[in-house]
């Protein structure tokens, strides 16, 4: 069975330094926010290429929080995309803002800024820009909008560690970075885990607070909670961080000898914007016949995703409810469209090759 994400073969190419490492934290006695999680977040800011980074606990969390530690809340309104992980509008309402949907660019599913303008309000106090695919979203635009109208920039980099935009990476332009570590992810922890980065050292601190109580030396300065990273997870990813790279790298070879294989079949390949190197956290494909592919794909033993099968907008928990752009086309028809080929470091020529041949198979 070839899985669209597979965590566990990467475990497998990192066992015995992980295992050790777990191994170490254990008989270290210290379990959370020790010295593991305070040099991942130096390995993780050297790496981003910002002051600081904050480790929490998982990346919903990492969203919530920075929203926090920026002062929205509670009567503010945050603009972002409907084509997204749930999580991402779960963690604006977490932290007691409105969240505000809008319409999806047709060529690389990202945020498309031309609807920014006419869901601006006086409430309006921030912009989350959602790295899809290990893709970037085109943030220079946003950026100007957000200068323009005094606004804030997260930047939610879940599905795009290690991508740049520009040649900076992405987490290290907005006025925040929000990464979810969650296992199938390009940097993933062996359970749950987030990252928060920022050149804001004041900003930093008051993430550190938040996640923690709101506690400066023991005692409850701000209004917090408990998002604390455990010194396992981050030991795990101290080791992955140092592979990155390469395993990035693996990524894009897959997805060249997709684009050359399949360039001839009736799909519709990813499109990358000129100014991004990304990093394919998924590897995401549009075609006529979406529910007949992936149940052809499994009969071949190849389990092929929907990256989003609705949008959150039409959730139960938000239709109705969650304010959006009138026109919201572009993200209600790919979801009938967009398939999810397998995609990660480990993944096999020979693998490879079958996925490509049983593409080949359908369309004949």
């Amino acid at each position: 069975m070839i899985l669209c994400s597979n965590p566990s073969e990467q475990f497998k190419s990192y066992q015995s330094e992980i295992e050790l490492a777990i191994t170490a934290v254990i008989r270290s006695s210290s379990y959370i926010l020790g010295e593991q999680v305070s040099l991942l977040e130096k390995e993780f800011a050297d790496y981003i290429g910002t002051s600081s980074s904050v480790g929490v606990a998982n990346g919903t969390d990492a969203i919530e929080i920075a929203l926090r530690a920026l002062n929205v809340g509670f009567g503010d309104e945050v603009i972002t995309v409907s084509h997204t992980a749930v999580a991402t509008i779960a963690a604006i309402e977490a932290s007691g803002a409105k969240a505000v949907l809008v319409d999806i660019d047709p060529k690389f599913y990202t945020l498309n800024p031309n609807h920014l303008e006419e869901v601006l309000t006086k409430k309006t106090k921030a912009i989350i820009a959602v790295h899809l695919y290990g893709n970037a979203v085109d943030l220079d635009p946003i950026l100007s909008f957000c200068e323009t109208n005094q606004l804030f920039l997260i930047e939610d980099v879940s599905q795009a560690h290690g991508a740049k935009y520009k040649g900076r990476r992405l987490g290290s332009i907005g006025d925040i970075g929000c990464f979810s570590c969650y296992p199938t992810k390009n940097l993933g922890a062996i359970g749950d885990a987030g990252l928060v980065s920022t050149n804001n050292l004041d900003l930093a601190e008051k993430v550190r607070m938040i996640r923690e109580y709101g506690w400066q030396n023991r005692t409850s300065i701000l209004q917090g909670r408990n998002s604390r990273l455990d010194e396992i997870q981050a030991a795990i990813l101290r080791i992955k961080l140092k592979y990155l790279d390469t395993d990035n790298q693996k990524r894009r070879n897959t997805a060249k000898f997709y684009y050359e294989k399949l360039s001839l079949l009736p799909i519709v390949l990813p499109k990358i914007h000129e100014d991004v190197e990304p990093v394919f956290h998924l590897f995401v494909i549009q075609v006529a016949k979406q529910k007949k592919l992936i149940s052809f794909l499994k009969k071949k033993g190849i389990i092929a995703g929907i990256h989003y099968p609705l949008p959150v907008h039409l959730h139960p928990a938000y239709k109705g409810r969650v304010v959006h752009s009138e026109d919201m086309s572009v993200t209600e028809s790919i979801v009938n469209k967009v398939i999810s080929l397998p995609i990660y470091p480990e993944l096999s020529n020979s693998e490879s090759n079958l996925i490509v041949n049983a593409l080949g198979e359908f369309f004949e």
